[in-house]
């Protein structure tokens, strides 16, 4: 399995900006699709982003899309999510995932990533 590490979590005022990193090591970084979801008190775990292994392919939630950059820097094996015009609802922690199936494919589910890292806090004041 790939181990990951995030960082980068902090509080920030609305309308600011955070970049989050997740830093992989163990099996082979660059061939595996890779995602970030958040979790929100009381909530059920959500997708924000997703990135192929390339970076040629990927994917947002409607809530970030516009808002959020995912991507990747295979040679460091690290993936990240800049995050702009952030909003109080974006207060969630947020951690990284890796997929040992998917490659090209961008998945959404949870089901399709079988790594995942301990998260960090991002809190947003309004």
């Amino acid at each position: 399995q790939v181990q990951l590490v995030e960082s980068g979590g902090g509080l920030v005022q609305a309308g600011g900006s955070l970049r989050l990193s997740c830093a992989a090591s163990g099996r082979t970084f660059s061939s595996n699709t890779m995602g970030w979801f958040r979790q929100a008190p009381g909530k059920e775990r959500e997708f924000v982003a997703a990135i192929s292994w390339s970076g040629g392919s990927t994917l947002y939630a409607d809530s970030v899309k516009g808002r959020f950059t995912i991507s990747r820097d295979n040679a460091k094996n690290t993936m990240y999510l800049q995050m702009n015009s952030l909003k109080p609802e974006d207060t969630a922690v947020y951690s990284c995932a890796a997929s040992s199936t998917y490659h090209n494919y961008v998945p959404s589910s949870p089901s399709g990533f079988g790594s995942w890292g301990q998260g960090t806090q991002v809190t947003v004041s309004s």
